[in-house]
């Protein structure tokens, strides 16, 4: 291993994701502040969950942070403790102004786990929506919250909440450079590899175990795939010239890269364990940024072939190229929604870089992003969000719109640079 490259130990890694917590307790070192509301916020009240206290976190208190900062949901002070056996009355909760409300308790098992309850009311039908039973890790409090909260999301917006999730990002800090794994929400932060060589373009597997990236610790451009329980690490492409811009499958059985192996940089898919490697694009132009269509049939790429970078789509097995984006006149970075009717990317337009997102069936595009110098978006996995790098002042920072552009927000680290997101799927 080059001196230059650290990663975390192999066992407090492992143990960090399973459990959900980082090796040493600590805040969140990624800060999210949140501006903009949604349309229609929900008057919601949380109330304090009975014998929360025993919780090593407080559950109520994470699913008012998760709902609060989705911004489509307006915070009722319930002032009290409510367990889910206890009788409601839909009244009081009303003239209060609530017209959704949330319940819980937490139990210690004999196990040493705790017993975390929920239920959500409808208070103007008087009825029950949802509600379920989660036997938890003491470690695992914090995931068991962002579940129910992802519940409450789901069935008052209707699709599942983003809370239970996963983010990678880059950071860099003096000559240091760490891809970060965390919680959505910033806590939970475990650095997966440190270097004080450049590290680009993390892509997590839609199962959560492994994130691919691209490292320069061999004074070049190498594709790397990182078993992110083990921390086992291999290379995957490591060809002549430049190996960049890994994109998993859906299976997560290979990757598409872009090469320039052959001289101009082409799109190639080849085998997760490195196997397989088959030249996809042939063309006279330079090809790169591929990224898998949601069915795994198609792949989406950046392309200069038409004398300006544009985005195009072509078959896994190859064939003809076809140009997907004709508005402005630079547009790269192609991302598809997990429903694949959406394709977001970055576009400059009067000197700004700028995220805008395409409806495949409609050709409706929409600018998302207020900022000029924007980077690499990345969906949440239920598809309502989109993250991605831009800069405030002159620090590189992250932001989340909503992909209806009402809800913003701003996430950032202290003293340090912070690029390159990814967002990974759900918490187990």
């Amino acid at each position: 291993m080059k001196s230059g490259l650290r990663l975390l130990s192999i066992p407090a890694l492992a143990l960090a994701l399973m459990a959900g917590v980082p090796p040493v307790p600590a805040q969140a070192q990624l800060r999210v502040e949140v501006s903009g509301v949604g349309s229609n916020q929900i008057p919601i009240a949380i109330a304090g969950f009975s014998n929360e206290d025993l919780s090593p976190q407080q559950i109520s208190q994470i699913i008012r942070d998760d709902l609060a900062r989705s911004g489509y949901f307006r915070l009722i002070d319930a002032g009290t403790v409510l367990s889910e056996t206890a009788p409601v009355n839909f009244e009081e909760w009303k003239r209060k102004g609530a017209e959704a409300l949330v319940v819980g308790s937490v139990q210690k098992l004999a196990d040493g786990r705790f017993d975390v309850r929920y239920k959500l009311f409808d208070t103007s039908k008087a009825a029950m929506l949802s509600g379920f039973a989660l036997p938890t890790l003491p470690t695992s409090t914090r995931v068991s919250a962002h579940k129910i909260a992802d519940d409450v999301y789901e069935k008052l917006i209707g699709v599942r909440g983003a809370f239970a999730t996963r983010i990678a990002y880059v950071t860099k800090s003096g000559g240091e450079y760490r891809l970060v794994v965390s919680d959505a929400d910033g806590y939970n932060e475990v650095a997966a590899l440190r270097s004080r060589e450049p590290i680009i373009s993390p892509a997590w597997t839609l199962d959560g175990s492994k994130v691919a990236y691209v490292s320069f610790e061999m004074k070049k451009p190498v594709v790397w795939v990182q078993n992110l329980l083990t921390g086992e690490r291999r290379v995957v492409a490591n060809f002549k010239g430049s190996n960049s811009a890994p994109a998993w499958s859906p299976d997560g059985s290979r990757l598409a890269i872009a090469l320039s192996r052959d001289g101009l940089t082409q799109i190639y898919l080849i085998n997760a364990d490195g196997s397989g490697l088959q030249k996809l694009t042939s063309s006279n132009a330079i090809d790169t940024e591929p990224q898998f269509s949601a069915d795994g049939q198609y792949v989406y790429f950046l392309s200069d072939r038409s004398g300006g970078p544009q985005i195009y789509r072509v078959s896994v097995h190859g064939g003809e190229a076809k140009r997907v984006t004709f508005n402005g006149s630079y547009n790269i970075t192609p991302r598809i929604s997990p429903d694949g009717k959406t394709l977001a990317y970055i576009s400059r337009r009067e000197g700004k870089f700028q995220l805008y997102a395409l409806d495949l069936a409609s050709g409706q595009e929409t600018r998302l992003s207020d900022t000029t110098k924007d980077e690499s978006p990345s969906f949440s996995p239920n598809g309502r969000y989109i993250m991605y790098a831009t800069e405030t002042g002159r620090q590189a920072t992250l932001a989340v719109v909503s992909v209806d552009g009402k809800v913003r927000q701003k996430l950032s680290v202290q003293a340090a640079d912070i690029r390159e997101p990814t967002w990974g799927p759900y918490l187990k």
